[in-house]
């Protein structure tokens, strides 16, 4: 595979010919490069009016590279050929470079060039590209590839510093300026015979026609280059080869794609994404650019109005930037009715929601790049998750939440700076074992997760937020002016015909399953555990009626029946004999819910077996089951007339591998997660609950 290097545009702020001079100083060697051994003079030649100057050279660099390696190389040094064609009249300097050592083998070619700046003509631009091709070299070649490059990006360092190193010189011994070229007057008699003398191989191709050297947009410097200086100052340090990857990419895009292409920084964090990877990074943005021009997203700000009902309840919105200048988002999920907002205004309308939030969090970070005058390319968000409860555990809602993370990861890669979690409660684990495994990897790292108050203090939030700036809900002085939240009233919600029509009736119907429990026929779930300290989550709908929820365990399978894998409606799972305390155990306290209500909720197993998620009819106090009907009870009730209640319900089993590889990832991160922790995760420990949510 050939490797490929494109430098950014370095700008000296001092004139071509003082440049060039300081240029000259590094032959025949120069101390400031160790790996540069010496340089002998192969050819020179100059043109009839001296306007033209022609260099070979022979160069010799010192291997750095294993002693194993060199030993089977048999060379301690490499040579290179270089040819400089400087141009006094144009001022101009092209150099072009090759190995002559392993030539065969492996091939390197440089071109270089320095140039007037277009905007100032007492600068000088630089710019250089390289391609390493290794074609075979004993097996050794990942090694050599990964040696080479390294010395390479070491070399292009050092070699803007060795530049202005002996400019200071040439300064500090009194030479600060050197005249411009001017043609020496040449006597007519003698323009043919001097014409005659010149070198055939050398002056041609420096005429305006020439194929040879580098590419005319190669050594020009306009308005699609990019420069060094403004790279460390917009965009941040990068090191040689991330500057060529940035470079590469962005002329890849000026050359294929159709229409404006995406800003430098935003080239620059899908590069980050995909490691500098070049290809897949390519990859990445362009289905990012195709997904931005399918749905419009260049126009969002303009066109995007958010309806009052979500300015009302979505709990989120900008509040200053943190301690290191990143714009500040703060989400208090904990008060926010995800399920009301997605009943009343769609999953669609909250993704456009979340989009714009994007978007606008890219605009911020250029205009603080610009306030403070340093690279600012991500933004913080502060999620409170006070009021945090098993209604959140709503699988639509769920599910709604992994589709915006997937969205805004594939189109707004590196745009999370920090993500601090504050007041998170016991029920958060389960949460983050549901959407963890969507997170990448890189963007987990920047979580900063505080379970009760532990985010005061030393260690806390005056870490990452000036005091001046924490909320006044999390104990600060600062107003916040980001809304509250709370349910959204039902009279709001979407008509079903609505709903219908967004198909989202048919999705969520989709993740659920329907049931009827009759008087006397309950409906049951038998879910097999294998493991303790699993975690079963349930979520149902009552449609009609009343309905008593109870969890149940047993060592013992139930008897095996005509029914689907893991589920029995309408039937006994349990033998009539089996005695409550003896045969099974009750291990989620009854539950009464209502018609219409919404329940969620999550018990962390203590130990393997079969557990029984049991639905049925309510009854009077006073006729309350106190155990599991029998088979009589439940064939009577299917051939008897009678009331039924209607629910649709889902659930889920987290296996015990993957929540505590959840917690293990929690508290890897560098966080204060210590006291949730360890009402989750320690031995023994059985945590369960169930929340009426509506």
């Amino acid at each position: 595979m050939v490797q490929k290097y494109q430098s950014p545009v370095c700008v000296y702020k001092y004139p071509f010919e003082l440049v060039m001079a300081a240029y000259e100083k590094r032959f025949p060697t120069c101390p400031q490069i160790p790996v540069f051994l010496g340089s002998e003079v192969l050819r020179e030649s100059r043109s009839a009016d001296g306007a033209v100057h022609l260099v070979e050279r022979s160069c010799r660099l010192r291997v750095e590279a294993p002693r194993l390696l060199r030993k089977i190389a048999g060379v301690e040094h490499v040579v290179f050929v270089q040819r400089n064609v400087l141009n006094w009249k144009e001022r101009t300097l092209l150099i072009e470079a090759h190995n002559e050592t392993f030539a065969s083998r492996v091939v390197v070619k440089e071109n270089c060039s320095y140039t007037v700046h277009p905007e100032n003509e007492d600068w000088t631009c630089f710019e250089q590209s390289a391609s390493l091709d290794i074609r075979s070299f004993f097996g050794f070649e990942s090694a050599l590839e990964k040696i080479a490059m390294k010395q390479y990006t070491a070399n292009v360092k050092r070699g803007k510093e060795v530049i202005e190193h002996y400019l200071n010189e040439l300064i500090s011994q009194g030479t600060s300026h050197i005249p411009r070229w001017t043609p020496a007057p040449v006597p007519e008699e003698d323009t043919h015979s001097q014409a005659g003398l010149r070198d055939p191989g050398s002056l041609e191709v420096c005429g305006p026609g020439s194929a040879q050297g580098p590419a005319p947009e190669m050594v020009s410097t306009d308005g699609d280059k990019l420069d060094a200086d403004y790279i460390e100052r917009c965009l941040g340090h990068l090191t040689p080869m991330q500057e060529s990857c940035l470079i590469q990419l962005r002329h890849w895009l000026q050359e294929t794609h159709k229409g404006k292409i995406p800003k430098d920084e935003h080239i620059l964090r899908f590069l980050r994404a995909r490691d500098f990877h070049l290809d897949r990074a390519r990859e990445m943005l362009c289905q990012s650019l195709s997904w931005r021009k399918q749905h419009q997203v260049d126009l969002l700000l303009q066109t995007w109005r958010p309806p009052a009902l979500l300015e009302e309840f979505y709990a989120g919105g900008w509040h200053y930037q943190d301690i290191d200048g990143r714009p500040l988002y703060i989400l208090r999920l904990g008060h926010m009715d995800t399920k009301g907002l997605m009943k009343a205004v769609g999953e669609e309308v909250l993704l456009q929601h979340v989009l714009c939030v994007n978007e606008e969090g890219q605009k911020r970070c250029e205009g603080n790049t610009k306030q403070f005058g340093r690279p600012i390319s991500s933004w913080t968000c502060l999620v409170d998750l006070e009021g945090l409860s098993l209604r959140h555990l709503w699988r639509p809602g769920i599910k709604a939440l992994l589709r915006m993370i997937e969205v805004v990861e594939d189109n707004y890669p590196e745009t999370l700076g920090r993500l601090l979690i504050v007041r998170a409660p016991r029920i958060f684990p389960v949460l983050w074992t549901l959407i963890s495994p969507f997170i990448n990897e890189n963007t987990r790292q920047k979580f900063l997760i505080y379970s009760g108050s532990n985010y005061q203090g030393p260690g806390g939030l005056v870490d990452y937020l000036d005091k001046e700036v924490i909320p006044d809900f999390l104990g600060g002085e600062c107003l916040c002016n980001v809304p509250e939240g709370g349910l959204v009233p039902k009279s709001l919600y979407l008509t079903e015909e609505d709903q219908e029509h967004k198909d989202q009736l048919q999705q969520w119907r989709e993740t659920y399953q329907s049931a009827s429990v009759l008087r006397g026929a309950p409906h049951e779930v038998a879910v097999e555990i294998l493991e303790r300290e699993s975690v079963i989550t349930w979520d149902f709908d009552i449609l009609q009626g009343d309905v008593m929820f109870s969890l149940y365990h047993t060592r013992q399978a139930p008897k095996p029946g005509p029914r689907e894998p893991g589920a029995r409606a309408g039937g006994q799972l349990t033998d009539k004999g089996w005695a409550l305390g003896a045969d099974y155990s009750r291990v989620e306290a009854p539950l009464i819910c209502r018609e219409g209500e919404s329940i969620q909720g999550s018990h962390v197993t203590q130990w393997p077996g079969v557990y029984l998620l049991q639905w049925q009819m309510h009854s009077a106090p006073g006729h309350m089951a106190c155990s599991l009907p029998g088979v009589e009870d439940v064939l009577m009730a299917l051939h008897s007339p009678g009331p039924r209640c209607k629910l649709l319900y889902y659930y889920e089993v987290l296996a015990s591998e993957d929540f505590r590889g959840s917690m293990s990832s929690l508290e890897s991160c560098t966080s204060r997660f210590s006291q949730l922790s360890a009402t989750t995760s320690s031995s023994g420990q059985s945590h369960s609950s169930s929340l009426v949510s509506r």
